[in-house]
């Protein structure tokens, strides 16, 4: 594929999404489409977001992209440059890849070091890129932040409800009435 039609393919992904994506997603859904680099795939963007066709913004500290109406109006005039069977196969592609990408995007978890012995441990839960629910706690050491990090990927939506219910709970004592003797 050539330069042009690598851009229509990113505005044509875009334009179904219609709403922002993090990058990385993008970069995930049309490296599957078409076998292209990173840095390829980055100068395409650059370009795109230099021409004002798509929007970029930082948004939970991850970058996020948006077509802009400028993008959906250039993406109608080059939409012929798109192979038919290229289209097919993003259709295909994105179908699958998308809800796998929001699903994956809904459970974070990271952890960034303080200092030698010390860690702070980010864990949220993301929908429609909006976060529902974060927690951020500190380690002692890189294995514990590890081991936090990791049990938050495999078992968020279990420790999820788990700490939504915790936070309901009324954990005050009802105090008893005195019995009066007579």
């Amino acid at each position: 594929m050539d330069l042009a039609e690598n851009k229509v393919l990113i505005l044509y992904i875009l334009n179904l999404i219609d709403g922002e994506f993090r990058q990385d997603g993008l970069f995930k859904i049309i490296t599957s489409i078409n076998n292209i680099n990173y840095f390829y795939f980055k100068q395409v963007l650059t370009d795109l977001i230099d021409s004002n066709l798509v929007g970029t913004y930082t948004k939970e500290d991850e970058p996020v992209v948006k077509i802009t109406s400028e993008g959906k109006n250039a993406y109608t005039l080059t939409k012929d440059v798109l192979p038919g069977i290229m289209k097919l196969k993003a259709d295909n592609i994105f179908a699958k890849e998308f809800s796998m990408i929001e699903e994956e995007a809904s459970v974070i978890a990271e952890f960034i070091p303080k200092s030698e012995n010390e860690y702070i441990i980010k864990c949220k839960i993301v929908e429609t890129n909006e976060t529902i629910f974060e927690v951020k706690t500190y380690a002692g050491s890189r294995e514990r932040a590890k081991r936090i990090v990791d049990n938050w990927r495999q078992n968020a939506t279990t420790i999820y409800p788990q700490i939504l219910n915790l936070l309901l709970q009324d954990n005050q004592k009802e105090e008893k009435p005195n019995k009066e003797e007579g």
